[in-house]
């Protein structure tokens, strides 16, 4: 696989151990050759570090199984997911998992990415629908077009919506960010 090919939630072989790519981006400096930054953490070690690669370099993936999952419930080893398939349920310790448990609520499929029966991480979808439990209202005479307040989601996460919205409204959430997209 070419380094510009790398995104989020793939498995390299690099040095002889394996890694999940929990970051990438993709930069070309004015001067000298673009190269991918990448954050990987360690499947051995669960250690987090980051890595520059160059571009035109080819790496060698790992084959990873994606098993679609349901998110069930957390407990006191971590979060507990359901195979949609088997009905098996696993435990993943929230420092597997990252911020990615602030999109998550009960019920929701997420893909889950598996190495030789270990679950490594979580593809999440790019966008949620999540509602809103605490926000301020409307000030009044708010027309101005970019004018944004504070919301926070029944998960915890904290983002910025437009001033029409609501406490008890569902909205649309792009996970890459955690930014407001719609209403759901």
């Amino acid at each position: 696989m070419k380094a510009n090919d790398i995104r989020p939630g793939v498995a390299l072989n690099l040095d002889g151990q394996l890694f999940v790519v929990i970051g990438a981006d993709h930069v070309k400096p004015g001067k000298g050759p673009a190269y991918v930054q990448v954050k990987l953490k360690s499947v051995a070690t669960g250690s987090v570090s980051q890595k520059r690669l160059r571009a035109e370099e080819v790496y060698e993936q790992a084959v990873l199984d994606r098993r679609t999952m349901q998110y069930l419930y957390a407990d006191a080893t971590g979060q507990v997911f359901m195979d949609n398939e088997t009905y098996d349920q696993i435990n993943m310790p929230e420092d597997l998992l990252g911020d990615a448990m602030q999109y998550l609520k009960p019920n929701t499929d997420v893909t889950v990415l598996m190495y030789e029966g270990r679950p490594l991480s979580i593809d999440l979808p790019t966008v949620v629908d999540l509602e809103i439990t605490e926000t301020t209202p409307q000030p009044k005479g708010a027309t101005a077009t970019n004018q944004l307040k504070e919301a926070t989601l029944e998960t915890g996460l904290t983002t910025r919506v437009p001033p029409f919205i609501e406490t008890g409204e569902t909205v649309r959430i792009s996970t890459v960010d955690g930014s407001y997209v719609s209403r759901a």
